[in-house]
C-alpha cells in the first residue's frame, strides 16, 4: 500500500494514498477519519480498494489520549447515553474544515469533489462538517456513527443541505453507539432535503465486508454521477 509522508504544514498529520487513475482535470478527494482510540492507520487498511481515480488521506484526529490513540473529542459512556465535550467536537470540526481546504489545494485535487468517510467518532465529524458545511463536502459515508443533539443548533439552512449525498451504516447489535441513535440521525436527515441511504447490518460496532462493499459502491456511484450543483 502506498503511504507518501504527509504534506508538510497541513493542519492534521496524515497518511496518503495517490490517485491511481489519472486523468483530465483535478482528482478526487476522500478524506478518511477514524474513531475514538486510534488512529490514521486503522482505516487507511483498506485504503487500496477505493475509487482508484481519488487521492485518499487519512487523518489523524488531534487529541492525544494514549500511545497511538487520538480522539476528534473526548466522551463519556454513560448509562442514560453518551456525554460529549461539545467544545473539543467544535474545534475539531473547525480543524477539519480547515484541512480539507488545506488538503485539496496541496494534493490538487477538486475542491467541488470531496469525500469524507469516517467510523464511529470519525463518522459523527463527517456528518458534523457536511451538515455545518455543506459547501465543502460532495459526500459523507458515516459507518457506526450518530449525530450529537447538540450539532443540530449548527445546521446550515435547508436550501443549503438540498442533495447532500449522505450514507449511513451501522449493526443492529451496536453495543457502542446503539442502533437507536442512528435510526434518529435517520429521522433527522429524512427531515432536512439531503440525499440520504441508509442500511442495517446484523453486526456489532464494526465493519463489515458487506457494508464496507455497500460504501465503496455508493463512493463510486457518486462520482459516476452528475455533480451536486445546489450549494
Amino acid at each position: 500500500m502506498s503511504q507518501p509522508p504527509s504534506t508538510p504544514g497541513l493542519s492534521l498529520v496524515h497518511l496518503v494514498r495517490p490517485a491511481q487513475i489519472t486523468g483530465a482535470g483535478q482528482p478526487p478527494l476522500l478524506i478518511q477519519l477514524h474513531g475514538i482510540g486510534s488512529n490514521e492507520d486503522d482505516l487507511f487498511a483498506f485504503a487500496d480498494l477505493l475509487d482508484p481515480r481519488c487521492v485518499v488521506l487519512s487523518a489523524r484526529a488531534p487529541l492525544v489520549i494514549g500511545p497511538g490513540s487520538y480522539a476528534w473529542f473526548d466522551v463519556r459512556f454513560l448509562p442514560q447515553g453518551n456525554s460529549i465535550n461539545v467544545e473539543q467536537l467544535r474545534a475539531s470540526r473547525d480543524t477539519l474544515v480547515q484541512f480539507i481546504g488545506e488538503a485539496a489545494a496541496a494534493y490538487q485535487a477538486d475542491p467541488q469533489r470531496v469525500y469524507l468517510m469516517g467510523f464511529s467518532q470519525g463518522g459523527i465529524m463527517g456528518l458534523t462538517v457536511a451538515l455545518t458545511h455543506p459547501a465543502l463536502v460532495a459526500g459523507v459515508v458515516a459507518m457506526s456513527s450518530r449525530i450529537p443533539p447538540q450539532v443540530v443548533p449548527w445546521l446550515a439552512p435547508k436550501e443549503d443541505l438540498t442533495g447532500l449525498p449522505l450514507l449511513m451504516t451501522h449493526g443492529t447489535d451496536d453495543q457502542v453507539i446503539p442502533v437507536r441513535d442512528a435510526r434518529e440521525a435517520r429521522k433527522l436527515l429524512e427531515s432536512l432535503p439531503v440525499d440520504l441511504t441508509y442500511h442495517e447490518y446484523p453486526m456489532g460496532h464494526q465493519v463489515i465486508p458487506k457494508s464496507l462493499q455497500d460504501a465503496l459502491t455508493w463512493i463510486t456511484a457518486r462520482l459516476d454521477g452528475p455533480r451536486r450543483t445546489s450549494r
